[in-house]
């Protein structure tokens, strides 16, 4: 992409040679010809003038000390347009589809239209599986779970039966979603099992980091709404509501029925 065409689509102002183009992207600090990078960190600045990257992304209010031998594209927020150019570089890599003859599916399964079933993927009795959805190896989905539209279960992530998975969500490898609540009722000899006949309910375009647990409910169902985002090693307990676009970091753990 040139530097004119980045700039229609982020509606930046180029200075510099609008005609140079790039191909990849780059930290600041490590450009190279052909690459496009971003500063948004005033102390990163110096590197502005050392960067060999093609084009800079950088803030309109961005005052220049001296000549840059790059390119630049002034934005309202450079860290917001890296993020867009990002996401429209990762939409643009093709999209493997097909069901490799060594993943298990269910003859009761329901799969849907160019879904992507990796070697080792199971699919359980009843499960559906909504249309561009990509199981990667040893991705689970247990009887009766639901996943829909181009979500993304990346290597060991499991949902299991009878859990609801919305559309565009991502669950990275190790994650697990509905393994049963940690309920147990002491008695006189121990601790007694307290079945956990719930389920988990997780709305679109939700993101689920690496080895994060979303535990089923005792009864009824806990709840992951619309746009949430959890990073790696969070807990959530049984009976749990996260309300819409709430964001947790690493370790996070939240005890059951908040």
């Amino acid at each position: 992409f040139s530097a004119e065409m980045i700039a229609g689509l982020v509606q930046g102002t180029v200075e510099g040679n609008p005609q140079i183009t790039v191909n990849n992207f780059a930290k600041i600090e490590e450009g190279k010809p052909g690459c496009i990078s971003f500063l948004a960190n005033p102390k990163y600045a110096h590197y502005l003038y050392e960067t060999e990257s093609s084009i800079v992304l950088v803030n309109r209010d961005f005052k220049l000390e001296k000549e840059t031998k790059a390119t630049l594209i002034r934005v309202d927020n450079a860290y917001e347009t890296v993020a867009k150019l990002l996401s429209i570089y990762e939409s643009m890599k093709p999209k493997r589809t097909g069901i490799d003859p060594l993943a298990y599916v269910s003859p009761t399964a329901k799969i849907g239209k160019d879904v992507y079933l990796a070697p080792f993927s199971v699919v359980g009795d009843n499960a559906v599986i909504g249309d561009g959805t990509q199981l990667h190896p040893h991705a689970t989905v247990g009887e009766n779970a639901v996943i829909g539209e181009n979500t993304i279960m990346y290597s060991n992530a499991v949902v299991y039966h009878g859990c609801k998975v919305g559309n565009r969500c991502i669950l990275h490898a190790g994650s697990v979603v509905g393994a049963d609540g940690f309920g147990f009722a002491p008695t006189e000899s121990g601790y007694e099992k307290i079945p956990q006949i719930g389920i988990v309910t997780i709305e679109d375009d939700v993101e689920i980091g690496a080895n994060t647990c979303v535990d089923r409910s005792t009864m009824g169902s806990t709840y992951l709404r619309k746009g949430v985002k959890l990073d790696n090693m969070v807990q959530i307990a049984h009976n749990c509501e996260v309300g819409s676009h709430t964001v947790m970091s690493a370790q996070v753990g939240v005890a059951g029925s908040t």
